[in-house]
């Protein structure tokens, strides 16, 4: 199984998200089974790190984010990867505009498939610290329901 986080510029939520992920998956003893990255629609961060504050929120929670880098999303993610979860519906639009007829992936929004009390995960890029917990405790939410879905899909 192949799951593919995305938002704009894979320096904040996106990583964050690959990062809990990957976490739980290892707690779960699914790590194993489960592959898992993260891109973003846009091109200006590609190959760099995560964003600093987004790197200290995580680690402060026990999720280090150090190694990951930005990459773009490409054509060949539809073919590749399983599950393509969006942060937002705009991010969601574009990956539904860049598929490829034949794209095997399925798209979905990461919050709206797990019905939590919001649809999308706020981009905290121009706020304060606040955003960047926020974006946390969304991402620990689904990501515990998403590793109750890939317990069951696989």
């Amino acid at each position: 199984m192949r799951v593919l986080f995305v938002c704009l510029g894979n320096i904040c939520r996106s990583p964050t998200a690959e990062g809990v992920l990957r976490h739980k998956l290892r707690e779960a003893g699914l790590a194993a089974r489960v592959e898992v990255d993260s891109a973003g629609t846009g091109d200006w961060h590609v190959g760099k790190a995560p964003d600093t504050r987004t790197g200290q929120a995580a680690l402060r929670r026990g999720y280090d984010l150090s190694a990951l880098r930005a990459r773009q999303v490409s054509a060949e993610d539809f073919a590749r990867f399983d599950l393509i979860l969006a942060m937002d519906a705009s991010n969601l639009r574009h990956l539904e505009r860049l598929r490829p007829s034949g794209g095997g992936a399925e798209l979905d929004l990461f919050l709206r498939r797990y019905q939590l009390a919001l649809d999308e995960v706020p981009d905290p890029y121009y706020g304060g610290e606040a955003g960047f917990e926020q974006v946390l405790d969304l991402i620990e939410q689904a990501g515990d329901a998403l590793v109750r879905e890939l317990r069951e899909r696989l």
